[in-house]
């Protein structure tokens, strides 16, 4: 696991635009077509979740194939095993529907960063006091961007990653609220697009993504 050959997750690159891209449910050539279109609209970091079939190759293939300028990690990642198994297909970073502390913990010892799922205060602070890199505030939908600046007001050295709903009209005001960087899935990789294969298309819809991210300027 996290052998001294796995490539690290950049933080200088998460910063240039603060967006986990989540795929879930996509096939082989999909992402292949995907990945370097999603690398040329500016945007840096993508999760391939566990649960994906396929999921591992996926990993192994945008490493070997994009590791320049990407952040490449392994999402819905619930127990030990979808771990060992996300590690060792070289995840950059893992992303967590749940807390759980074995996880959390291994990421923590080998210097992975970790984005666990959270719901309540207390279990994102919960999440954080174990090590979490950031939390994952999961689902965002039914919270909404206040919520984000209500946690954030006690908890201010938090780090929240809102996932769940977001879109291109409600991206603002999750920045502005205190989020510290946006996952964002179903959203982002346009199915008619994808179904289409109509990457020009898709390439448009990231940039426009891209153009938001830049233009959040209470982005730290």
């Amino acid at each position: 696991m996290n052998s001294s050959s796995q490539s690290t997750f950049s933080w200088d690159l998460f910063a240039k635009a603060p967006l986990i891209g989540i795929i879930r449910g996509l096939s082989f050539e999909e992402i292949s077509q995907i990945l370097p279109i999603y690398r040329e609209a500016g945007l840096t970091t993508i999760e391939i979740t566990m649960n994906t079939p396929g999921a591992e190759d996926m990993i192994r293939y945008a490493l070997e194939t994009y590791s320049d300028g990407f952040n490449i990690g392994a999402g819905t990642v619930c127990t030990k095993d979808d771990l060992d198994k996300a590690l060792d297909a070289g995840a950059q970073f893992i992303v967590t529907p749940i807390i759980n502390k074995k996880v959390i913990k291994a990421c923590v010892k080998h210097g992975v960063p970790i984005f666990p799922g959270a719901f309540t205060p207390s279990e994102i602070y919960t999440a954080w006091s174990l090590g979490a890199s950031m939390v994952k505030v999961y689902p965002a939908t039914s919270l909404g961007p206040d919520y984000i600046k209500d946690v954030k007001a006690p908890l201010n050295q938090l780090k929240l990653v809102p996932t769940g709903g977001i879109n291109l009209e409600n991206m603002a005001a999750y920045f502005q609220a205190g989020a510290d960087g946006l996952g964002v899935g179903g959203h982002l990789f346009d199915k008619t697009f994808i179904r289409q294969k109509n990457w020009t298309g898709l390439k448009n819809h990231f940039q426009q993504f891209t153009k938001k991210v830049n233009a959040s300027s209470i982005r730290k």
